[in-house]
């Protein structure tokens, strides 16, 4: 009886890990399992995950800086031919006021996982990366090959610093092969409205806060500065629906796995190329809802760059991967999840 290979998820109960999940269940024959210690994301991503797939998912409660717990798993868990690493701290404002927590977590935990690809003979791997290693770019679209800024804090350093660590690593071990998948800014929840971004802590990401201001859980949503050098003085992101970037990744583990690496590092933007406003985003929500949002214009936030979209023709030529999902997709989505979450809890 042959055995099922196994995909390594870490950060398996957060957003994107939650929903790379279900499609890899979904729509792949490799078992799932997955390490979250649920510093930002709750055990109930499971039950969801088992509501829509039908299956469920081993998760180990491991914090990745703990090295011998980490290896424990490994010894455990025979058959990983590939490991997405997700798990990371990604506030941008809380790592501006704690880097020490964001230097310490990230980096760590990246060396220790990539320490067991070595020890324990995983070939492929998929890195969490985010648009923020751009910094601020004079030039849009960013392409992959433009050159990097300054990170504009210390979450962006860590993602900077870990494409780096990875570039050393499958450089000295030909026998280990890399993709970092820089995101763009991923929003909206599954299309059966069951699981969707619910973390812990307070929400920064912009989506959510739209979602939790409209349905009252935040009294008042802070648009941060309209002075910036953009069409109508609010930053400009990339936003793409998060299914998209999950189904991103299995294609990425997929051209590792038939060897369509040209070298053994690659790096690919994942966004929409459209640049979308935080106050075209705000209209589109008002638009698809008919609910009129409570927001105010506030100072700018440390850390933000001004705008950055992407180029994408690399991940569509190489991956075969293109986004699917539009502005007034997202919001839906996002909004039916909130309301979900809303009758869930009552």
């Amino acid at each position: 009886m042959e055995i099922n290979k196994k995909i390594l998820v870490t950060g398996g109960a957060g957003y994107i890990g939650s929903h790379t999940i279900i499609e890899i269940l979904e729509n792949t024959d490799f078992e799932v399992v997955s390490i979250d210690n649920y510093s930002n994301s709750s055990p109930q991503a499971y039950e969801r995950i088992k509501k829509i797939t039908k299956r469920e998912v081993v998760n180990y409660n491991c914090d990745l800086c703990d090295k011998n717990e980490l290896e424990k798993i490994f010894k455990k868990e025979s058959n990983i031919i590939g490991i997405i690493h997700f798990a990371a701290f990604k506030s941008v404002p809380e790592s501006v006021t704690n880097p020490n927590k964001y230097y310490n977590n990230n980096i760590n935990s990246l060396l220790n996982i990539l320490e067991c690809c070595l020890k324990f003979n995983v070939p492929n791997f998929i890195f969490s990366s985010s648009c923020s290693v751009y910094g601020n770019i004079s030039e849009l679209p960013v392409k992959e090959n433009t050159p990097l800024s300054k990170a504009e804090s210390p979450y962006a350093y860590t993602k900077q610093v870990g494409e780096e660590i990875l570039k050393d690593y499958s450089k000295a071990n030909p026998q280990l092969k890399i993709i970092a998948l820089r995101y763009f800014n991923p929003v909206g929840a599954h299309i059966s409205g069951l699981i969707g971004e619910d973390p812990i802590n307070k929400p920064t990401s912009l989506v959510p806060v739209i979602t939790q201001t409209a349905i009252g859980k935040i009294k008042q949503l802070t648009v941060y500065g309209k002075e910036y050098d953009t069409r109508d003085g609010s930053c400009i992101r990339d936003y793409i629906h998060v299914t998209d970037i999950a189904i991103a990744h299995i294609k990425a583990l997929n051209y590792l796995m038939q060897n369509k690496n040209k070298s053994n590092f690659i790096l690919f933007n994942l966004g929409t190329g459209n640049g979308v406003s935080v106050l075209e985003a705000i209209y589109s929500f008002e638009k698809i809802t008919g609910i009129k949002l409570n927001y105010i214009i506030g100072k700018k936030r440390e850390g933000d760059v001004a705008a950055i979209y992407s180029e994408t023709t690399l991940s569509k030529k190489e991956l075969g991967w293109d986004a699917k999902f539009g502005l007034d997709e997202m919001m839906s989505s996002a909004w039916r999840w909130e309301l979900n979450l809303k009758n869930s809890k009552q």
